[in-house]
């Protein structure tokens, strides 16, 4: 399994929720970014960070993460957009359609 490093260098955009278990707003937006990596399936890797695991603490800090859910869509290790808090599965599906209109995706394989 690909480390989160070589996931976050790697062709394809990685969508990273940031997220804890106490926290009411990310357990509804689970079922959403489901429907988000079956939407984009093959063009976008989706994650989730637990920010209350010592492990990921300091990437979390390192990406300005004061409050769950935030969800920062990275490419090629940068990150190009971020948003904090519930979307529905609907708008969050729009707004990462117009972050991936503007990077050339790797073709499907």
């Amino acid at each position: 399994m690909a480390t989160l490093a070589q996931l976050l260098e790697g062709p394809k955009p990685v969508l990273v929720d940031f997220s804890a278990e106490w926290c009411g707003p990310c357990q509804m937006l689970a079922p959403v970014l489901k429907d988000v990596a079956r939407t984009f399936a093959g063009k976008l890797t989706v994650i989730t960070v637990d920010v209350d695991n010592p492990n990921n603490q300091t990437f979390a800090a390192s990406q300005g993460v004061r409050s769950v859910p935030t969800l920062v869509l990275f490419y090629r290790s940068k990150p190009i957009w971020r948003v904090t808090g519930y979307r529905p599965a609907a708008q969050l599906i729009r707004e990462l359609e117009q972050h991936l209109a503007q990077i050339e995706l790797p073709a499907q394989t």
